[in-house]
Parts: structure tokens; C-alpha cells; sequence
């Protein structure tokens, strides 16, 4: 049996003269759509596989699709001859054009064979003489291949051969997305050993001598450049490689690992940059230490993409198109950047900023360029701070995307130039409008892409524009809220029942239930002082806005509002705890009059008000005429319960006004802390949220307020004294409650985000005095929830797509996310829901 390791992704030429067989090989081992037939593709253009002047049109044809097909990083098989070196030399070529590995699976099977399938068929308008012909060819240049171009060959000479292989695909060896971390990545070393030393214990790494244990369940991952300039190059390589060893880290070549293992093939190099150092050190270590240092580094790769694709780790960065591909192009701009082999003033490498228009879903992790500080860009980072120059060693925890960094022991070594300072916040590409506006999907990284039709798109910028914040302030905007499904319970249209079942069937453990307050939606920016609010580029001490972006109060309820928040976050210790100078809060503003007045005095109170004048006068009417013997009962009766349902309906929506005079009149119930300095919370669950904003009530309960919750473990009784708890609190009045996963951001879950459980007599504000008659309560229950939840679940990723771009220091794409958070509301749905 003949095992054929297939990369998965690659182009496969299925090599051989006709009649080997390479057809039913391909129909046997590959899906229909993976494999591209000359045959098939003669047939297409010029309606006959047989028609042989059709090869330039069929082949031009061929190769196109191939082209796409490998764009979109998709094995492809081409079904041709190829025996001849020219035929092959268009395939070798078509797949170091898009980074993919060239393979070949050879059928050369005896004249015998070939010559009696032939003779079987009768259907090929050429003699057997052609037969014998590309055999020879095949022939000739089968010892070549490999000097052709291609990465693997596999001969089958035998039927038996032919019949006995078995093709198994096996991932790239960049292809390490089975690894989910936690990860610890760790920027350019150097030969910095005291300093890696200080890192690793301060990421919490147990080190015994060289051998190290890391916390449970992380894996430290070295972004390469190891080695050279600083004290302990031997050293570092070592200890590097007993946690590669032990499987306690990973590890990718830089450019002086590769200059080192040139040098210790016996490759003519210059010993410049620290080089010198480090081969006296390995030598110095003895010959079994130097062979095991060449073979550590002959076997790093290029790059590895982690995680399911989230996030990706090569020495000098990786654009999109590179990532998870394999050539000659991909190691070198994994080990040297963007470079054309020019060299600036001072004689070094003129290295392009690819990271400035990176638009790849995946982080990036890399080094190589020496930074003051680390700093995203569009979702890439470089840690090398220039240790060994005397800054520091910095790591990325991840995914808590938390930077650590300890400072370099002395500067071993003179820099060029400057360590670069981080980019400008300010200098960031801003928001193009003109871009926004055309169709197509906006990528995050957690669900993909949100497709925007040009329609929406233009109805958001269109809203803004004209109703919204400064934009530099808008950083957020939430999310609607889809309802539960609707309710078994006969006489309810929402019931917690079916929030529990419906977070059980999403894999939940447990959730978490928040009292909803019947308020109004807003976000709230607050700045530490003048000089944080200039890491917005805006004037000001912050803002309050809307769930739309538009400013919640009045300039001068604003501002007093705010510096009360500020003093409460002071006294609160929030700035100190968080490491922040500025907080971004999602709450509640109460009561819900302050600004649905309007929508009181025209829709609720003048349906009340109306209902009022004639139904206790008709009661009254009917009454006296039942009195009077008059058979009216039925009518009477029908009466007062509507009279009743309207009684509760002003006393349902009353419940919810109080007068307003002056912001002192206003509270906010805050339940996400959604982002501060450089972090966005959605690695913390709701608890951590509820209970840190908690102390701002503590600081001034005048002004802010607790949000009341519990925590239910799904399947327990938890869930009956839960459901109590909800009927307790719209009994009082209150309008439901909202229920959670635990976790803010559930791994590997793409449900929604939370659901809302309203009261009974809540609805009544919503869907009318007498909803609950069975009649119309039948109806309602037939709502549809479908559209209402998908754009819950896509409005949610968008906005934290935003968080973290603007955490990552990519402002200039922050607005392509809230203005789709915004194009997404443009498409009407039932307001009820």
C-alpha cells in the first residue's frame, strides 16, 4: 500500500500518458469540485473532450480557475498529461504565484496496459504511437521533478499500485489552528537571558535551571531573533529550546536565526551584528550543543497561524495573503518584512509598513522592527521594544490581549537609530467615507463578515450626519435586544422557561438574570482629566450618548452629569484599579420619561386618556340599563374588562413616569464596563462588570445606581427560584428581567448575547390595553423572532469589532463598525419586539 501524504492545500498535477488512469485516481480520491480536467475543460469550450485544436482555449480556461481556486486557498487538482517539462513548468509557476505547494502523483504505468486500455476505449482520435511518445517524455524528465519545482513526488508503476494508495491530507505545518492557547507571545530576546528570565517569571513560569513549567495550560511562544548582541545568546538558545522540547513553547526564526544557521551549515557569511558573539558562544558550548543548535533551527517554520486563524505569529509580520501558505516568498517576508533589497542612510534594509494597511481578520504577532512600545496597528503588534538596546522584553498574553514587560538589566548593544517611538494615535488613516459607502461585507473577527447593502450604509451616514455625536467620541454602539422565545404558558407571551431553555441547547452552564430597567439606552465616555480626553482627539470631558449615537441631554446637563461620574469613578478607585484614564460604560438612564415624554403624552397617555372618557361612561350606561332589564349582560361584561385592561394600562405605563427638573433628577444604572486603555472587557463575565460598576453606586448613590441580578446554573432549581425572583419583580411594577451566558463572550458560541423576559403587564404598554384576551394573545404568540435575532447577533460583533479596533490603536476603522451597527437598525422590524 502506497501512503500519499497529501498537503491540504496544495496544486496536485496528476501526471501520466493516457490511459493510466488519472480520471478514475482522481474521481476516487477527490471531490468532484476539487479536480480540474483537461478533458473536461476541451469539452467546455468546443463541445467534445476529443478536440484536440480546443487545447489553448481549454488550458487558458484551466489555469484561470485553478488561479481562483487557489485565491481562495483550495486544494486543486489538474487532470492533464504533463509529461512534458513545459506543461509542468505553467503548473510549478500557477502555484508559486499564489504560495501554495507544487506536488505531483506520477502514474507510470507498463506500455502493456496503457496500449490495451487504449485499444478498449476506441474513442481517442490519436494512434497508440502518441501513447509511446509521452511515455518517453515522462520518462525522461521523471528524475527531474523535484529540480522542477515540485515539493513532493509520488510514482505509482503498477496497477496494483495504482489501486492500493491511499491519499490522507495532512495540515501544513503552519497550520496550527488546533492550538486555541492561552498564549504567552514573547518579543525579540536578543541574547537578553537575565531579562527573559525576569519575563518568564513574571508571566508566571516556574524555571528550574534551564528547564521551565509554565502555568497551566499556556504555552509561551517566541517570536524569533533569539539570538545575537546580547550577553547570553548560548544561553537563551537552550533554555528556548527545552521549552520547545517540552512542549511549553513554540517558536519562529528570525532573520539572525536564519544567519545563524547558514553559519553553522558552513555557508559563507558575514559574523556582523552580534553574530560573532553567538558562534563563539555555541562553539565554546562543544559539538553536540552545536548540533543540536542546527537542528532546533532547521526545523522552525516560517509562521504559525493559531487558534482557529485568530491569530497568526511570524518574526517580521504577515500580511493576509501569506498567512497559512508555503513558499519561498512567504519564509522571506516572514523573516525580513516588506523589503525590495534597498537600504536607507545609515545603510539598513528599507522596510515597508505593511502593518498600516493590514486589513486581515487574524491578529498579528511579530517583532524584528525595534519600537519604544509596543503598539497595535489594525490588528497587528510588534513587541520587539528593544531590549537588548537597552528598552525592554515584552509579552502579549493573549487572549487576554494584555501586554507584560520587565526592563532590559543595560543596553548591550547601540541602536542604528532611535528606538521608534509608537505610531500617533492621531496619525491614524482616517475614516473613509467614500469607501463605507460601497456594498460588501465588513469584517470582524469573531463571525466573519457582516454583509451592508449600499442602501443601509447610506440611511446611517445620512442619520448620523445630521442627529449624531462628535464621532471621535462615538466609539460603541449596542446592540438590540431580540425578546425569548414566546412562551407554552397560555396566559403569557414571554416566560423565563423558555430564556433557560434556550441558553441550555446553546451549551450554557450557567447565566446570569439582570433586573431590567425600564429606562433609555445610552453609552457613556468618561475621561480622567483634559489631557486623557485628548486620547480621543476631541475637546471636552467626555459624552453621553444614545443607543443611536445621538447626544442623550442638553450641553449643560451633559457636563454636569459627567464631572459627577468622573468624581464618582475617583472616589470609586476606578482609574487606579483599571490602569486607565478613560472608561466606557453601557447602562440605563432613568426614569424613562426623561426621554419617551413625547411618546407618553401622543401614543400611551392619549390612548389612556381616551379609553378613560369612554369606557367608564359606557360601563355606567350599561349598568343602568341592566338595572333596568334591559339583556345587556353580555355587553356590560365585555365592558368592564376592557375597562379593567385599560385601568392596568395606565397604571403600567405610569409606573415608569416621574418629573424631571434638572440633572440631579437623573440616575444611571451602568451593566457593562465595555473598554478602557488599551483593553476591551469582553474577556470578563457579567459578574465582574455588575460588581465593579457596583462601586460607583457606592460613590454616589444619587447618581448611579446597582442593577439587581442572580446567577443560575441551567438545570437546577436555580432556574425555579429564578423565575420567582421575575415574577416578583413585575409584580412590583418592574418590566422583566434580561438573561445572560455568564461569560460575556461564550468561546466557540455565535448565539445571542442575551434575551430579554418582559412582565405581563409590561407588554400591556407595548402591544395594547387588552393583549391579553385570547384571541389577540393567540395571534401574538405567532410572532417571528428570525430577523430580530440575527441582527442582534450581528450588531453585537460589529460593536465589539469596533472596541477592539480602537484598543488596538486602528481609530480609523472604528466607524466602520458603529456605522454598521447603525445601517443594520435601518432595516425595519416590528418595533414591539
Amino acid at each position: 500500500m502506497t501512503q500519499i501524504p497529501l498537503p491540504e492545500l496544495a496544486l496536485v498535477a496528476l501526471i501520466g500518458a493516457s490511459s493510466s488512469g488519472k480520471s478514475t485516481f482522481a474521481s476516487r480520491h477527490f471531490g468532484p469540485y476539487e479536480v480540474l480536467s483537461s478533458d473536461q475543460f476541451r469539452a467546455l469550450v468546443s463541445g467534445s473532450e476529443h478536440t484536440l485544436d480546443a487545447n489553448e482555449a481549454a488550458f487558458s480556461s484551466l489555469y484561470h480557475v485553478a488561479a481562483r481556486r487557489l485565491e481562495r486557498g483550495l486544494l486543486t487538482v489538474v487532470d492533464a498529461t504533463s509529461v512534458r517539462a513545459e506543461d509542468r513548468r505553467r503548473l510549478v509557476e500557477l502555484a508559486r504565484a499564489h504560495d501554495v505547494l507544487p506536488v505531483a502523483i506520477v502514474l507510470d504505468l507498463p506500455r502493456s496496459v496503457l496500449d490495451a486500455r487504449h485499444e478498449a476505449r476506441g474513442d481517442r482520435p490519436f494512434s497508440e504511437a502518441v501513447i509511446g511518445r509521452q511515455q518517453t517524455d515522462l520518462r525522461r524528465g521523471l528524475r527531474g521533478l523535484g529540480r522542477e519545482g515540485f515539493r513532493h513526488v509520488w510514482t505509482l508503476r503498477s496497477v496494483d499500485d495504482v489501486d492500493a494508495a491511499q491519499i490522507t491530507r495532512v495540515p501544513l505545518y503552519s497550520n496550527r489552528r488546533d492550538l486555541r492557547g492561552p498564549f504567552d507571545f514573547i518579543g525579540d530576546v536578543h541574547g537578553c537571558l537575565p531579562e527573559l528570565r525576569d519575563l518568564l517569571t513574571d508571566l508566571g513560569y516556574a524555571l528550574d535551571g534551564d528547564q521551565v513549567t509554565p502555568p497551566a495550560g499556556r504555552t509561551a511562544v517566541f517570536v524569533g531573533d533569539l539570538v545575537d548582541r546580547g550577553p547570553d545568546s548560548a544561553g537563551v538558545l537552550r533554555l528556548v529550546m527545552n521549552m520547545v522540547a517540552s512542549g511549553a513553547a513554540l517558536c519562529v526564526p528570525g532573520n539572525h536565526e536564519e544567519k545563524l544557521k547558514r553559519a553553522l551549515d558552513g555557508k559563507q557569511v558575514q559574523a556582523l551584528h552580534g553574530l560573532e558573539g553567538t558562534l563563539a558562544q555555541i562553539e565554546a558550548a562543544g559539538p553536540e550543543f552545536r548540533q543540536e543548535v542546527r537542528r532546533f533551527l532547521g526545523g522552525l517554520i516560517s509562521h504559525f497561524v493559531l487558534d482557529e486563524g485568530r491569530v497568526v505569529v511570524a518574526h517580521a509580520g504577515l500580511p493576509e495573503r501569506y498567512q497559512g501558505r508555503s513558499s519561498a516568498r512567504v519564509r522571506s517576508f516572514a523573516l525580513y518584512g516588506d523589503v525590495d533589497g534597498s537600504t536607507d542612510e545609515l545603510g539598513l534594509p528599507v522596510r515597508r509598513d505593511w502593518a498600516a494597511t493590514y486589513k486581515g481578520a487574524a491578529h498579528v504577532v511579530y517583532g524584528h522592527t525595534p519600537v519604544g512600545q509596543a503598539r497595535w496597528v489594525n490588528r497587528t503588534i510588534d513587541l520587539d521594544t528593544g531590549c537588548v538596546f537597552g528598552g525592554q522584553l515584552t509579552a502579549l498574553r493573549y487572549p487576554e490581549m494584555e501586554l507584560r514587560s520587565v526592563p532590559a538589566r543595560a543596553q548591550y548593544a547601540a541602536p542604528a537609530r532611535p528606538l521608534e517611538a509608537a505610531p500617533d494615535p492621531a496619525a491614524a488613516a482616517p475614516f473613509d467615507l467614500a469607501e463605507f459607502l460601497k456594498p460588501g461585507r465588513i469584517v470582524t473577527r469573531s463571525v466573519g463578515g457582516v454583509m451592508l447593502r449600499a442602501g443601509e450604509r447610506a440611511a446611517a451616514v445620512e442619520t448620523f450626519s445630521r442627529y449624531g455625536v462628535d464621532p471621535r467620541w462615538c466609539l460603541y454602539l449596542p446592540p438590540t435586544m431580540s425578546p425569548v422565545e414566546t412562551s407554552a404558558r397560555p396566559e403569557f407571551l414571554e416566560h423565563p422557561d423558555e430564556a433557560f431553555a434556550y441558553f441550555r441547547a446553546q451549551g450554557a452552564a450557567q447565566v446570569v438574570c439582570e433586573e431590567k430597567h425600564m429606562g433609555s439606552r445610552a453609552l457613556l465616555v468618561l475621561t480622567r482629566d483634559e489631557a486623557a480626553a485628548r486620547r480621543f482627539g476631541a475637546a471636552g470631558q467626555g459624552s453621553v450618548y444614545t443607543r443611536t449615537g445621538r447626544p442623550f441631554f442638553r450641553p449643560e446637563w451633559e457636563a454636569d452629569i459627567l464631572t459627577r461620574a468622573r468624581e464618582a469613578a475617583t472616589r470609586a478607585g476606578l482609574w487606579d484599579t483599571l490602569d486607565t484614564d478613560w472608561l466606557l460604560l453601557d447602562a440605563e438612564i432613568l426614569p424613562w420619561s426623561l426621554k419617551a415624554e413625547e411618546l407618553i403624552r401622543g401614543q400611551y397617555a392619549a390612548v389612556g386618556a381616551a379609553g378613560n372618557a369612554a369606557l367608564p361612561a359606557a360601563a355606567d350606561a350599561l349598568q343602568a340599563a341592566h338595572a333596568r332589564g334591559v339583556p345587556v349582560g353580555e355587553w356590560l361584561t365585555r365592558t368592564q374588562e376592557r375597562a379593567g385592561d385599560l385601568h392596568r394600562y395606565r397604571d403600567a405605563y405610569r409606573a415608569y413616569v416621574r418629573r424631571v427638573t434638572g440633572p440631579e433628577d437623573v440616575q444611571i444604572r451602568p451593566f457593562h464596563l465595555l473598554a478602557s486603555q488599551g483593553r476591551v472587557h469582553d474577556d470578563r463575565d457579567h459578574l465582574w462588570h455588575l460588581t465593579t460598576l457596583g462601586t460607583l453606586a457606592d460613590a454616589d448613590p444619587v447618581l448611579f445606581g446597582r442593577t439587581a441580578h442572580r446567577v443560575v446554573t441551567l438545570g437546577t432549581p436555580d432556574e425555579a427560584q429564578a423565575t420567582v425572583w421575575w415574577d416578583t419583580l413585575t409584580a412590583a411594577g418592574g418590566e422583566g428581567m434580561v438573561v445572560k451566558p455568564l461569560d460575556f463572550l461564550p468561546a466557540g458560541r455565535q448565539g445571542q448575547p442575551a434575551v430579554k423576559v418582559r412582565g405581563r403587564e409590561y407588554l400591556r404598554i407595548i402591544y395594547g390595553p387588552e393583549y391579553t384576551r385570547p384571541e389577540h394573545l393567540t395571534r401574538l404568540k405567532a410572532r417571528a423572532l428570525n430577523a430580530k435575532r440575527a441582527r442582534a447577533s450581528r450588531e453585537f460583533r460589529l460593536g465589539l469589532e469596533g472596541l477592539h479596533r480602537f484598543a488596538e490603536g486602528a481609530e480609523g476603522r472604528v466607524h466602520e463598525c458603529v456605522l454598521g451597527v447603525l445601517a443594520l437598525e435601518s432595516d425595519p422590524i416590528d418595533v414591539r419586539l
